[in-house]
């Protein structure tokens, strides 16, 4: 069910008072709290200076072989974010991206973003212009969603979190239905189409919603550090505000797969890799310096806008991902703040589908029966505006372009 406020100040207001109430040293604590992720940024830093991988980065064919390297694994915990080298075959990758090319040229996609539905998503953001093409049924993107490599790398980053814990079963992390996305396409020389940090998923909905409230309480009852990023309890359970583009199934990573070569300079994604950062996040908004009807700048229906007025200690982590080639695949955290480049200084299209590590549980298969029509259709899926470009296009997935395994990834098998 969504989460509806009726008056947001007045919500706010109430909901810090009891927050405060139930912890009443919560300036202790959340100095307890900043002093821990103000080692974790240091260490970022050094990492970074010293020429190391501040994001792990390994490589699927040790997914295929089940060796991942244990440190490895306590670097993903830690920094809640992976680069996984090789999920494709770097030419199957640029051969997705020159027919995707082709399916954007053929149907006249860039004539038609002139009628674009408002997405506003991104507004409150001070870079919020991301060069992102509301196209979700390609055949390449099909075929990624549905191959046995990206399926086996999701498989692997849903067991990384606890599935089964307070009692309960939370997800199947066997099972990946898919949350079909979009793409970006950004040409060399673009200018200010990045996005300045933030977090997806969940705004002012962290604080105000009971259910949130519990996946955040440990830091919200003082004994943050049996906080664990990666428990999944009550996580299927939160409730967001509706809103086009808030995404409305659990995902234990987001993610986007390469298709052209992109680093650095290239107007491409940036993390504050801290898998814990949610707890200072929080705690930051309970503090005194910030008003009583305030969440550090949080809004409704947007991006969780992480500002420097409130969050400058973690700006200080924030981190360009290494240097991809096509077929790579970067993953983060639900809850880790990323952003994008403002300026493209590269000197060829920095092109990416998003496409993100979801497991099976109620409320993801719920959005399947809503998302499955959007692909029969050719329309956008619910989560996003309704610009519905490509009803009409040519060479859009059909049904006879799925798998068994793509048919179950949708929920074919709900509809009978």
């Amino acid at each position: 069910m969504p989460l509806i406020i009726d008056n947001l100040p007045e919500a706010v207001r109430a909901t810090k008072r009891a927050l405060r109430a139930a912890l009443p040293n919560y300036k202790q604590v959340f100095g307890e709290v900043e002093g821990a992720i103000r080692r974790q940024v240091d260490a970022i830093q050094r990492d970074r200076a010293q020429g190391r991988d501040a994001i792990p980065v390994f490589d699927y064919s040790s997914v295929v072989s089940g060796d991942v390297d244990p440190a490895t694994i306590l670097g993903i915990k830690a920094r809640g974010a992976c680069v996984v080298r090789g999920v494709f075959d770097r030419q199957q990758a640029s051969d997705w991206n020159d027919e995707i090319t082709e399916y954007v040229e053929r149907n006249d996609l860039d004539a038609k973003l002139a009628h674009r539905a408002e997405d506003r998503y991104f507004g409150n953001l001070s870079s919020s212009k991301p060069q992102i093409y509301g196209i979700y049924w390609s055949k390449p993107q099909t075929a990624a969603r549905q191959s046995e490599q990206l399926t086996n790398t999701r498989v692997f980053l849903n067991r990384l979190w606890t599935s089964e814990s307070e009692g309960r079963r939370h997800f199947d992390p066997e099972r990946v239905p898919v949350y079909a996305d979009r793409i970006r396409r950004r040409p060399p020389g673009s200018e200010s189409l990045g996005l300045s940090p933030h977090v997806d998923g969940g705004s002012v909905e962290r604080w105000l919603d009971p259910n949130f409230q519990k996946v955040y309480r440990h830091v919200l009852t003082g004994n943050w550090r049996d906080y664990d990023p990666f428990d999944a309890a009550y996580r299927p359970d939160v409730q967001e505000i509706p809103s086009p583009a808030v995404c409305s199934m659990f995902r234990t990573f987001q993610g986007w797969t390469a298709l052209t070569p992109q680093g650095p300079g290239d107007g491409t994604l940036q993390l504050i890799p801290i898998a814990n950062v949610m707890a200072y996040v929080i705690l930051r908004a309970l503090q005194d310096d910030v008003p009583d009807d305030e969440l550090c700048g949080a809004q409704p229906a947007r991006a969780l806008s992480i500002k420097p007025e409130w969050h400058g200690l973690l700006l200080e982590a924030v981190t360009p991902i290494p240097h991809m080639q096509p077929g790579d695949a970067v993953f983060w955290h639900s809850d880790v703040i990323h952003s994008v480049e403002d300026a493209h200084r590269g000197n060829g299209y920095s092109n990416v589908m998003y496409i993100a590590s979801a497991p099976w549980c109620a409320k993801n298969e719920d959005y399947l029966k809503r998302q499955l029509p959007s692909f029969l259709r050719g329309e956008s899926p619910p989560d996003f505006p309704a610009d519905h470009f490509e009803t009409d296009f040519i060479g859009r997935a059909q049904e006879s372009d799925l798998t068994p395994l793509g048919r179950a990834q949708l929920g074919f098998d709900l509809s009978r």
